[in-house]
């Protein structure tokens, strides 16, 4: 099964350089030709045209969207993500959320956020890690966005037999419709468990409406982590990360001290 995995692994590995490298030559690049167009035309347009400062603003628009296409395209590309930093790049992600208003919370300021590792850190597979840090920031967006959570938590456990991410809050919930069906046009239950089941691992979802949610993610051992040579122990990753196994560490994030 391991075999047939890695072999689906670099299959996709190819299709991901191909789609990136077709989204760069073809609409990123035109894109910017159309950008640097625009701003020929406007640097030409009297400095008190009417349309002037709508075209200004439709170029600021271009520029985000070319940005966000280059980070996507970074995205997929990168299968090399750090397989021994998997919870700091879950410590990162909320700040991906600015302050703002949403059903009359603050996100990302009044929400409590921490990333919780159990065991000792082991190297991954480094596409199956990056399909791991895409189920559980899915799953971490879904709560933050929806959940109205006072806490949010994940769970990273480092187990002889598994790796186990655990995303859990403290909000409203998921109906039960949703959890069966998933809602209209949205796909991230979906996605999590389709990309579950093509990296062998199991996942579960626990909801009840204003009682929170659990989103859970199993992994075997054989597939999730990289073999290491008999005696040749990594020194340097004892050094970064010198605790026992078992012991609990907490990565709280910035202003909820």
């Amino acid at each position: 099964m391991k075999f047939r995995l890695n072999l689906q692994f670099e299959e996709r590995f190819a299709e991901r350089t191909r789609i990136a490298q077709e989204l760069h030559d073809t609409l990123l690049q035109g894109f910017l030709s159309a950008s640097m167009q625009l701003h020929v035309a406007v640097d030409n347009l009297p400095a008190d045209a009417p349309s002037k400062p709508r075209l200004a603003r439709v170029l600021e628009l271009m520029g985000q969207v070319i940005e966000e296409g280059r980070n996507a395209v970074r995205e997929i590309r990168s299968t090399h993500r750090d397989s021994l930093d998997l919870e700091h790049a879950f410590s990162r992600i909320w700040q991906e959320f600015p302050i703002h208003k949403e059903a009359g919370q603050e996100i990302g300021e009044s929400t409590g956020f921490r990333v919780i590792v159990v065991g000792r850190p082991r190297p991954l597979q480094p596409v199956l890690c990056d399909e791991v840090y895409r189920i559980g920031r899915e799953a971490l967006i879904n709560a933050f966005h929806h959940s109205r959570a006072k806490s949010i938590e994940v769970e990273v456990e480092y187990a002889a037999k598994h790796l186990r991410v655990l995303v859990r809050d403290d909000g409203c919930g998921i109906d039960p419709q949703t959890l069966r069906t998933g809602r209209d046009g949205h796909w991230g239950l979906t996605g999590m468990r389709e990309r579950a089941e093509r990296i062998g691992a199991r996942f579960t979802v626990r909801s009840r409406v204003a009682s929170g949610t659990e989103i859970e993610l199993s992994v075997p051992g054989h597939i999730a982590f990289k073999v290491q040579s008999k005696g040749r122990p990594l020194r340097w990753f004892t050094r970064l990360y010198p605790r026992k196994a078992g012991v609990e560490t907490t990565i709280v994030k910035e202003g909820d001290k």
